[in-house]
């Protein structure tokens, strides 16, 4: 749908990379070389972090969980994170809804 009122001409594409820039933006910690994508997950969609390219990252992932799931919550961009070196699935973390005050 294209509406000429709307400042701005994004495709879900390019919604997607401004959503992963601010991800990254929020995770400072992130490595350049870790792909951050979304994709479908059964009937849903979900955060992959692939520290294929970066296999240090991992032993970090611990200690920056609770970042990267509140920056997750913060921009609402799924509600599962899965971890991953390249094809090999690693681990998975379900994020609890946010409870509205």
């Amino acid at each position: 749908m294209n509406n000429s009122h709307l400042p701005f001409n994004c495709t879900s594409a390019d919604l997607e990379k401004i959503a992963i820039n601010r991800l990254r933006k929020l995770v400072r910690s992130l490595p350049s070389q870790c792909q951050v994508f979304r994709e479908p997950w059964e009937s849903s969609t979900v955060i992959c972090l692939d520290c294929g390219q970066c296999p240090d990252f991992i032993n970090e992932l611990s200690s920056q969980e609770n970042n990267i799931i509140q920056a997750v919550q913060q921009l609402g961009l799924a509600n599962t994170i899965l971890f991953r070196m390249g094809n090999k699935l690693i681990g998975w973390k379900a994020i609890a809804p946010q409870q509205s005050t």
